[in-house]
């Protein structure tokens, strides 16, 4: 009697498939489909093997281009290696390389200057060693390019004015991951444009400097201040697990200062930082005080520099495995939980006995200011808190002030409850359980003024009722 033998049915590697269907037109049986589920490993969607009706020919495994794809089953056992290491180490022995420290030099004292936020913020950023400047103009914020544009080149830097938002984000990606300090001056749609590249800087863990003059929006709206793309900064910078600390100053002297510490605070956590100021504050001028000293940049040891001695640095954000891509999230989420614990910062004016306590930042701090003297000199326990740090929200401040006994807080803003959101998410974090929360709120361009100010908590009842709702104050 004669036997028969019969070949092996075929077996799919996913992981060698690249979905060609090259094997999809050579079985005769329609025993192969195209796949519907990417392979986490490749990226790529193989071809799904249905065996009901095969016949064993083994035509679709002579189709398949790739050596180890189709293979018959029951052969020898292999190791699957990722393509990445097939060929061993990469070939040079690159020592590991050592970080060239920052410098600081001493600077001559100068008189004060009577400057805009803009150009301070431009300023600061010189001292803090920033030699590389991307950006697209946009009115409020046009002026800090401008002065770039002018001063770079007589400092060995470059000012670079990209095609637009896009391109300017992916030209910081470049720069940033070569280790050099590197900015842009933008407003609020032009940063819109420039989210998803924010997300790839905070996955990839390069450091940059984004400084956002806010004006009124949605979509073009206007150029003039505005205070509505809080969410955004601290809430919405771009797809995936994205936080990065975000600075509000309130005068064209912290412009600079808060730029110099944005360049700090950048390489410490090696993460974009945003600063955001409003329209009156970027073309506000006022008087600055250039600090003691600048810093001469060096180069980190991550840096993806082009020497000999960096070139097994990777900058990259993209994890194909998901276990990988979780373990990496969880590491980022390690980086905002240590921002969060050290970087907070507020401003507390006269909080230590207030009743009823004014929230406010940016310009718009300024006018509650004025307002907590004008109601003040009328018996009335108002102070002022004042974040600096937006994101983290500086809770643990804020907390002291509860404690202290606030009965009240009033939000002041020039949106329509963005930073009012901040703070209560926070106190929700936090577990604590505020005194009532009123507002006073202006959109569109307009700022609340100072005599709005003063009206509303003139007209709060009594501590612990409930205000009423109004056109610009309620709960």
């Amino acid at each position: 009697m004669t036997t028969v033998s019969r070949k092996p049915p075929p077996f799919l590697l996913p992981e060698y498939c690249k979905g060609c269907g090259r094997c999809i037109a050579a079985c005769s049986k329609d025993c192969i489909s195209l796949g519907t589920e990417i392979n986490p490993i490749t990226g790529l969607v193989p071809v799904h093997l249905d065996l009901t009706n095969c016949n064993h020919c083994e035509l679709c495994i002579e189709a398949c281009p790739e050596p180890f794809g189709l293979r018959p089953e029951g052969e020898e056992p292999f190791e699957i290696v990722d393509p990445a290491h097939l060929n061993g180490p990469r070939p040079y022995d690159a020592p590991v390389p050592v970080p060239q420290p920052d410098r600081t030099v001493p600077l001559p004292t100068q008189a004060p200057l009577i400057i805009k936020g803009t150009y301070a913020s431009a300023v600061g950023a010189v001292l803090a060693g920033c030699r590389h400047v991307f950006g697209y103009p946009i009115t409020p914020s046009t002026e800090g390019a401008e002065l770039m544009a002018k001063v770079q080149p007589n400092l060995g830097g470059v000012f670079v004015q990209a095609v637009s938002e896009v391109a300017t984000v992916n030209m910081m990606y470049g720069a940033g991951g070569a280790g050099m300090r590197c900015m842009t001056f933008t407003s609020s749609p032009g940063f819109s444009l420039m989210l998803e590249g924010v997300s790839y800087l905070i996955g990839a863990e390069v450091p940059t400097v984004f400084v956002n003059i806010m004006r009124g929006g949605p979509g073009l709206g206007n150029i003039a201040p505005a205070q509505a793309d809080i969410k955004l900064a601290c809430r919405g910078l771009g797809h995936g697990n994205t936080h990065a600390i975000v600075l509000a100053p309130a005068t064209p002297q912290e412009m600079l200062d808060l730029t110099m510490l944005a360049f700090e605070l950048a390489f410490q956590y090696r993460n974009p930082v945003v600063l955001l100021g409003d329209g009156y504050l970027g073309q506000m001028t006022g008087k600055v005080q250039l600090p003691g000293q600048m810093v001469v940049p060096g180069i980190p040891e991550w840096a993806v520099w082009g020497d000999h001695s960096h070139r097994g640095n990777l900058i990259c954000s993209i994890e194909l495995r998901e276990a990988d891509l979780e373990a990496h999230n969880e590491h980022l989420d390690a980086k905002y939980a240590r921002m969060t614990a050290a970087e907070q910062r507020a401003d507390l004016h006269r909080c230590d006995d207030a009743d009823i306590v004014l929230v406010a930042c940016n310009t718009p701090a300024q006018l509650a200011k004025g307002a907590v003297k004008e109601l003040r000199e009328q018996g009335l326990k108002v102070g002022l808190f004042r974040p600096i740090t937006l994101w983290p929200f500086p809770i643990d401040a804020l907390r002291g002030v509860l404690a202290s006994g606030a009965k009240r807080l009033v939000v002041v803003e020039a949106s329509e409850g963005q930073l009012e959101d901040e703070l209560r998410l926070a106190l929700s974090h936090a577990d604590l359980h505020g005194p009532p929360i009123s507002h006073v709120r202006r959109q569109g361009g307009m700022l609340p003024s100072q005599q709005e100010i003063v009206d509303h908590v003139l007209g709060l009842p009594a501590a612990g009722a409930q205000p009423g709702s109004g056109q610009k104050g309620g709960v």
